[in-house]
């Protein structure tokens, strides 16, 4: 079994406040709490709330029927939480009344979830996202000369376990994934009147994965209006499929301001959407995809780090532009991606002379490792 980097943060933090882990589904968010419940000291219960007969016990529940659920558990885990209506009160009552309970509570959406949970349970919460399997954690299950090994399979078919577990099935389980799994929450929700146009905006995005992202240009390409558009590519973001990388604007004029980005969380479900798993030696997008690679890992390794920090991309009206921007404590690091490198590479000289402290470094197959574990 590979082991989560999560699972140790996760141990060191039981016993403070409730926790909540959220990821798309198939991440493994289960297959983790199973693993902390089975090494418990404490008494402990999951709850599945996919099963409606878990859904109708918390969905408004008095005390007294959450201590006869409960009986001698202190290590309470629901799975898949958002599924039961007004969980947040509902969590909120078991916190403030059952005060010997450790929460843990996991969503494969934060559509719902954190809306409902947000207010309730102000101050008493800590919020943790787990992620496809990361680089670092491939490396530590598998070696990193065997990882390495692998690097081209996983820009391809992604990081996903069972992906990762069942080598030469990949499409099989991409496509399962890609075709209704992954959006299960999002068709369900109530504001997405138009479910069909949810895997054609998907498409429309994976082609478009690197590429500055125009909202009209896709509510055209549609024909659906902007505001639906935004509206569905930010419940595809909540669902943990895509994520925004804005422009970085601070000193010039000709910065662009407005600008947004699109990726995907991972690059096999991209792939699986547009049906495309050639080599990278055949692609055209494969710089494309070598970007995506690196900036979520980066994001994987920031967030089990508890490094926080803001992410951008950098371009100017006069097209000159840096891949991905990260930016904490007024300090700012620029990174250009390439597959390889050329000799006469340089950043863009009016970048170096807007942002004199800032640091810049090329990212290759020949040094990527150091950047997406931050070694």
């Amino acid at each position: 079994m590979i082991e989560r980097l999560l699972e140790n943060i996760i141990k060191e933090k039981i016993g403070r406040k409730a926790i909540i882990i959220l990821g798309a589904r198939q991440t493994g968010k289960t297959t983790l709490i199973k693993k902390i419940l089975k090494e418990s000291k404490n008494h402990a219960i999951l709850l599945n709330a996919d099963l409606p007969t878990v859904q109708q016990q918390l969905q408004n529940p008095s005390v007294s029927g959450l201590k006869q659920i409960f009986g001698l558990a202190k290590l309470v885990f629901i799975d898949e939480a958002q599924r039961i209506s007004n969980i947040g009160i509902t969590l909120k009552i078991i916190i403030d009344e059952l005060e010997d309970i450790q929460l843990v509570v996991t969503g494969s959406s934060a559509l719902e979830l954190s809306n409902s949970i947000n207010e309730p349970l102000t101050g008493r919460k800590l919020e943790y996202r787990l992620f496809p399997i990361s680089w670092q954690e491939l490396i530590s299950y598998s070696g990193y000369l065997d990882a390495l090994s692998q690097l081209e399979q996983r820009i391809i078919f992604g990081m996903y376990p069972d992906v990762i577990n069942n080598m030469g099935n990949e499409r099989e389980i991409l496509a399962n994934l890609s075709e209704s799994y992954l959006y299960k929450d999002i068709i369900a929700f109530q504001q997405v009147r138009k479910p069909e146009f949810v895997q054609k905006l998907l498409q429309a995005l994976a082609f478009q994965t690197g590429k500055e992202v125009s909202y009209n240009e896709l509510a055209t390409l549609l024909q659906i209006d902007r505001k639906t558009i935004i509206n569905y590519i930010d419940l595809l973001e909540k669902s943990f499929i895509i994520f925004r990388l804005p422009a970085f604007s601070r000193n010039l004029r000709n910065e662009l301001t407005s600008k947004i980005k699109i990726y995907f969380n991972d690059t096999g479900v991209r792939n699986a959407l547009i049906e495309d798993f050639r080599p990278l030696g055949l692609r055209p997008d494969k710089g494309e995809l070598w970007e995506n690679f690196l900036i979520s890992e980066r994001l994987k390794t920031n967030h089990y780090g508890r490094r926080f920090v803001k992410t951008y991309f950098w371009k100017t009206h006069q097209k000159q532009e840096i891949d991905f921007i990260e930016e904490s404590d007024g300090q700012i690091k620029a990174f250009e991606f390439k597959w390889k490198v050329k000799a006469n590479m340089r950043f863009p000289l009016t970048f170096n002379e807007a942002y004199k402290d800032a640091t810049m470094q090329l990212i290759s197959t020949e040094n990527f490792n150091q950047f997406i574990t931050n070694e």
